[in-house]
């Protein structure tokens, strides 16, 4: 299905029951679409309603460059069309970014987070340490100089999938073949032009008050890590696990502890 916003024709789909126990709206990771919630939806559509969606620049969305468009309207547009009021975002990464910014500005829309190294805007994120992590993201970025998209595609799943200190191909088949498809896509796409400028979330936080599950894969980036415990104790209503064994895409990888944890965190919170 599709729907329009501003310049984009959003793709997205609904998996779930006519009835829900929760609508949930899943928001996906920068270097992954949709299809990286798979396992989540496989997990909860037997009594949750799951929406998720194409972000501008990945997967089967189309658009024109446009100046000021908004990744928060775009989801709000998502959730019009979807007939959804208010759900329990899900989200990862870049899209975590875009839930707490969906949550300060639309909080009737928001009835709870579940944010996996999730990204903040005007978070403190410390230097990377580990001198290995940081030969691995400045030769992405070099790679990423250059144009040569299949090497930082080949860096970026060890960096974002494996783990920076993790065994390289620590993830393989059809889940490996399935990121390396979603991010070699979204590297090549156009750029949708400027977003619409918008205050910093950080000071912020304290502001949001639905409960939200934070977590955070111990073999994801050091930054990443530092920034998720840093949130948790922000956020005025906030539970941080840790995930053992996994990076940055949990839930691309159907990480067992990933998925009993939303589940367990969805299905406890009041209904109605």
């Amino acid at each position: 299905m599709f729907t329009d916003s501003g310049a984009a024709r959003l793709a997205y789909d609904v998996a779930g029951p006519d009835r829900p126990v929760h609508d949930l709206l899943l928001l996906h990771a920068g270097v992954t679409d949709r299809r990286s919630w798979q396992p989540l939806v496989d997990s909860l559509a037997d009594r949750h309603r799951c929406v998720r969606y194409d972000a501008r620049g990945y997967g089967e969305t189309t658009y024109e460059p446009e100046v000021g468009w908004s990744p928060v309207e775009d989801a709000v547009a998502v959730l019009d069309a979807a007939g959804v009021d208010s759900a329990v975002v899900v989200a990862g990464s870049m899209g975590g970014a875009v839930a707490l910014d969906l949550a300060l500005a639309h909080p009737d829309r928001v009835r709870a987070l579940v944010l996996i190294g999730s990204a903040v805007r005007g978070a403190p994120y410390p230097e990377v340490a580990d001198p290995a992590t940081a030969d691995l993201v400045a030769r992405a970025e070099a790679a990423e100089e250059a144009e040569d998209w299949d090497e930082v595609n080949r860096l970026e799943a060890r960096i974002w999938l494996d783990g920076p200190t993790a065994d390289d191909g620590r993830v393989d088949g059809a889940v490996r073949d399935l990121f390396l498809e979603m991010n070699g896509q979204a590297l090549r796409a156009t750029d949708p032009g400027d977003r619409a400028p918008a205050d910093d979330t950080w000071p912020r936080l304290g502001d949001i008050r639905v409960p939200v599950l934070v977590m955070v894969g111990r073999l994801d980036l050091e930054d990443i890590q530092a920034v998720a415990a840093a949130l948790a104790e922000a956020l005025v209503d906030a539970r941080l696990v840790w995930l053992d064994g996994v990076a940055h895409l949990p839930q691309h990888e159907g990480d067992p502890t990933t998925l009993r944890e939303i589940a367990g965190f969805v299905d406890g919170l009041p209904v109605g």
